[in-house]
């Protein structure tokens, strides 16, 4: 199975982030900490086929949240954010 097979769109993600997030958190601005790219989370590269889930940038691919939930506890690592812009 290639990467490319197994990857989704940001949007795939809104489920999981709708339970951490009181807001739409795929149309949130989110800036790449590596690379600097600037886009809507739904345009994002998702990974859900593991235990977890990864969101990733689709410019320089390094992983930009992880997700993971286990009993009594949801698990966010945003380390390769630089930014969300919630807006208002």
């Amino acid at each position: 199975m290639t990467t490319e097979s197994r990857r989704l769109d940001g949007n795939a993600a809104a489920g999981r982030l709708a339970d951490v997030f009181v807001f739409d958190a795929t149309v949130v601005r989110t800036r790449c900490g590596t690379c600097g790219t600037s886009a809507p989370l739904g345009h994002y590269h998702v990974y859900a086929d593991g235990p977890g889930m990864v969101v990733r940038c689709p410019t320089c691919e390094k992983m930009i949240m992880r997700l993971a939930q286990t009993p009594g506890h949801t698990w966010l690592d945003m380390g390769g954010a630089a930014t969300l812009d919630i807006g208002e």
